[in-house]
């Protein structure tokens, strides 16, 4: 059974949605949620949820968490968290951390890239497809390898706030269905 951390910093709708999309399965399952927000809504979401969610504030609790991951986890879901991945957990789970993006990189990618922030720019930019990237994550911010891409035809100049709807709509689709196919393969590759 391979044993996922998901790591939050906000609401906690993806994490949700790939903690009950494991549930029953044979393959995988959530262990724990992180987070580094105390006000982040995956505090309450996972109140009824039997997982349990670990919160740390402080920077330096970095190398604590993550000699826990090492000890009970085996890879790593990023779901809206929102500062960059310590070098040190990237090199402890090498391959094994994966995120996702709310544009199709490389476009709208980078440092400040999240969220409204992007849906801004694509509107901004009169775009007429806009997606979501899962990928690997690396050293730098959004250039890790993809795993997939997803996409969604927008009007141009399209309202950012319609085009958060149409890309969480694809994130909460699409998210745990690419994990599980990435989780099958590495099984199959070790």
């Amino acid at each position: 059974m391979i044993k996922i951390a998901i790591i939050v910093s906000g609401s906690g709708t993806n994490a949700e949605k790939i903690t009950r999309h494991f549930q029953s399965s044979r393959l995988a399952r959530v262990e724990i949620i992180v987070t580094n927000n105390p006000k982040a809504g995956v505090i309450d979401r996972f109140q009824d949820i039997n997982v349990p969610v670990l919160l740390f504030e402080d920077p330096k609790e970095q190398v604590k968490v993550l000699s826990y991951l090492e000890d009970k986890i085996d890879v790593i879901l990023l779901a809206g968290y929102l500062k960059m991945i310590p070098k040190s957990w990237i090199n402890a789970f090498e391959g094994k951390i994966l995120n996702i993006h709310p544009a199709l990189l490389p476009k709208f990618g980078g440092p400040g890239m999240y969220g409204m922030h992007v849906h801004r720019a694509v509107s901004e930019q009169n775009e007429k497809v806009t997606g979501i990237t899962i990928h690997e994550v690396n050293d730098r911010y959004d250039e890790g390898k993809t795993i997939a891409q997803y996409s969604v035809e927008l009007t141009p100049g399209e309202d950012p706030k319609y085009i958060e709807q149409k890309v969480r709509a694809l994130e909460l689709k699409n998210y745990a269905p690419t994990v599980e196919q990435w989780l099958e393969q590495m099984s199959q590759d070790k």
